[in-house]
């Protein structure tokens, strides 16, 4: 497994290496969702690559990027036991280099929900996420759906810029007790993690209400905050019910497939979550 610390070390190997080839981006610390997302790569490539890299363009200025938990040795361990052939970890400079003034916005998909709570994440993600594909240049890169909007906003980026590699949305891979995994879980205290099981809850409480007939976007988004409102220590950021495709929020019924999802804030530590409506039954 070789470690590629710079964009010109990274499209040097590229170059040396011309097979199919597929990417998982990360910020570190991994966990057995990013594992899920790198073992697909691995099925569906010739070659596998994933990259580490906190990056702190997408991180407000009151937001956690200083304590944002790393832990490269055991990152490395792990995508080298799965098999991994290369590993990108550019540093701070490497990518954001002295002057530094370019960035990339994702209009539209990038406001509301998440955008509306951190102004500046997207802008961060749609730029590092622009630098990687043309260093990389993957066949394929791998993002989980668990981060919906951004999985969005990746895509329409891809598609507006002409970027290289296919964008695959990979499903959630949760704890046993129905929590999606996320490395700021590692934040939580036992008391908290405990509790944080009250946000997939209320999104299966939503998907059921869904199937048994309830079309109504505000009684839904109504059950769901109701849900997150039982637990004492979660406070509920948002509930959306938006259209699947343009995350433009429903007002009226629900017609065709909707994202139904959720942020909220377990102390210090803010999760995301969500389910799609109406895909699939």
């Amino acid at each position: 497994m070789e470690l590629l610390r710079t964009p010109g070390e990274m499209r040097a190997w590229r170059e040396a290496h011309p097979a199919s080839l597929g990417l998982t981006p990360t910020m570190g610390y991994l966990h057995e969702g990013h594992l899920a997302l790198v073992q697909r790569s691995l099925a569906e490539n010739e070659r596998s690559a994933a990259s580490i890299f906190v990056n702190p363009a997408q991180f407000g200025p009151n937001e956690d990027f200083e304590r944002y938990p790393r832990d490269e040795e055991r990152d490395l361990r792990l995508l080298r036991e799965l098999g991994v052939d290369a590993v990108y970890l550019p540093g701070v400079e490497a990518m954001y280099p002295e002057g530094y003034q370019t960035y990339v916005t994702v209009e539209g998909l990038s406001q509301g929900l998440e955008g509306g709570s951190r102004p500046v994440h997207f802008r961060g993600v749609a730029t590092i996420v622009t630098k990687l594909l043309v260093a990389v240049r993957p066949d394929r890169a791998y993002f989980g759906k668990k981060d919906a909007q951004q999985l969005r906003v990746i895509r329409r980026l891809a598609r507006d810029l002409d970027l290289p590699g296919e964008i695959v949305g990979c499903e959630t891979v949760r704890e046993a007790d129905g929590l999606a995994m996320s490395s700021r879980n590692a934040y939580l205290t036992p008391e908290q993690r405990a509790a944080a099981v009250v946000l997939s809850r209320a999104l299966a409480e939503g998907q059921a209400r869904f199937a048994e007939g309830v079309r109504s976007a505000e009684v839904l988004r109504l059950i769901v905050s109701g849900t997150v409102g039982s637990e004492p220590l979660a406070e509920l950021d948002y509930v959306s019910v938006a259209d699947s495709e343009t995350l433009a929020e429903i007002e009226g019924d629900i017609e065709g497939v909707a994202l139904l999802s959720l942020a909220a804030r377990l102390g210090a530590v803010r999760l995301i979550d969500n389910v799609t409506l109406g895909e699939g039954g």
